[in-house]
């Protein structure tokens, strides 16, 4: 009986005019403020909705002319400034960009968004992290938040790659003298590159130059390109990663500079290491050691000098980019996606 009743009353004209009355009546008792602030709250509710709807990520930078080659002109300390708008060096000061965001949703909608939390937040609030660091630290491209950080770091921070390294300090040197020996006869080998700087002479010779494999310096010096493929933590695959030897003449100073990141740390294994040659990084001076592993955050505000005289012969060191040790292992391999070479 009761349900006859309502379906009846719900078809009414009478009840639903009266229904609408009820409502109008409703609003007239009401404060007229009252209407005017809850349909602001309203229309700033629904403009927020849309606002977050449509925001998007403010990654620092590109990565798609990176490897890029340049000429001297372009050349900073050995770092490629290219002056193109899609270098990364170049445009990290520019507007928005969404290449890193769209990388890291390409990688978790191929595996996964676990573990993804603090290069999400990074990624959206580089802008943001770079501005406001200390001038001691202010990584050139790309911050990762909540890394321990200090400008050297002790032999047990990637303790396996730097026992393999020192073991392996000879073989490394005996490529390299070979591989010096052509200097004598042209002014510079095939394979050396220069870099610039403002006094003395800086050569590297690549074997990983921003994650991209050299392959014919790698075939002249077989020993020490398998000892990389044995580092545990060797940033091989991204354009953060780098190795190479360093060649510094007596007299040569390299200007006070930044490194890309803070993900990496930068491991020096010296070959040759005369009086007179030092490393100041963050303000703190330390000497590189023959055969011994010096580790290094190059994020810091970082000079390197040679104040030796021509009889004391060059610094050398084999240079390779390490992990981090506080970046996990999901992470890792998300970053190797990101800042994949060319992408």
């Amino acid at each position: 009986m009761w349900l006859e009743w309502l379906v009846a009353w719900s078809w009414s004209l009478d009840g639903l005019r009266d229904c609408i009355a009820t409502g109008i009546q409703s609003v007239r008792d009401c404060d007229g403020s009252a209407v005017v602030t809850v349909a602001c709250l309203l229309v700033m509710f629904v403009w927020y909705c849309y606002h977050v709807g449509r925001e998007q990520p403010r990654p620092h930078v590109s990565v798609n002319s990176l490897l890029q080659g340049v000429d001297a002109n372009g050349l900073q300390n050995g770092s490629a400034y290219c002056r193109s708008p899609e270098c990364v060096r170049c445009m990290h000061h520019d507007g928005l960009n969404q290449k890193l965001y769209h990388n890291l949703q390409e990688y978790a909608k191929r595996y996964s968004w676990s573990g993804m939390g603090r290069i999400h937040k990074a990624i959206r609030e580089q802008g943001r992290y770079l501005s406001s660091q200390p001038s001691i630290q202010k990584p050139e491209v790309f911050f990762l938040p909540d890394l321990p950080t200090t400008p050297y770091f002790s032999r047990d921070a990637q303790k396996h790659d730097v026992e393999l390294l020192e073991r392996n300090f000879q073989a490394i040197l005996c490529e390299f003298e070979t591989l010096y020996k052509a200097f004598s006869n042209c002014s510079l080998p095939q394979g050396w590159k220069v870099n610039s700087t403002p006094s003395g002479e800086w050569f590297t010779f690549d074997f990983v130059s921003q994650g991209v494999c050299v392959p014919r310096n790698c075939r002249k010096c077989p020993r020490t390109y398998r000892l990389l493929g044995s580092l545990r933590t060797c940033i091989g695959n991204n354009v953060f990663g780098n190795a190479c030897i360093s060649v510094l003449s007596p007299g040569t100073v390299i200007t006070e500079h930044y490194g890309p990141t803070n993900i990496r740390i930068r491991c020096h294994l010296g070959l040759k290491t005369p009086s007179g040659c030092e490393l100041v990084v963050g303000g703190e001076p330390q000497c590189w050691a023959e055969g011994r592993c010096l580790l290094f955050d190059d994020s810091f505000l970082h000079t390197v000098f040679h104040e030796g005289s021509a009889e004391d012969g060059p610094r050398v060191v084999f240079m390779v980019d390490l992990w981090h040790p506080n970046v996990a292992a999901a992470e890792r391999q998300a970053l190797d996606f990101i800042f994949a070479p060319g992408r």
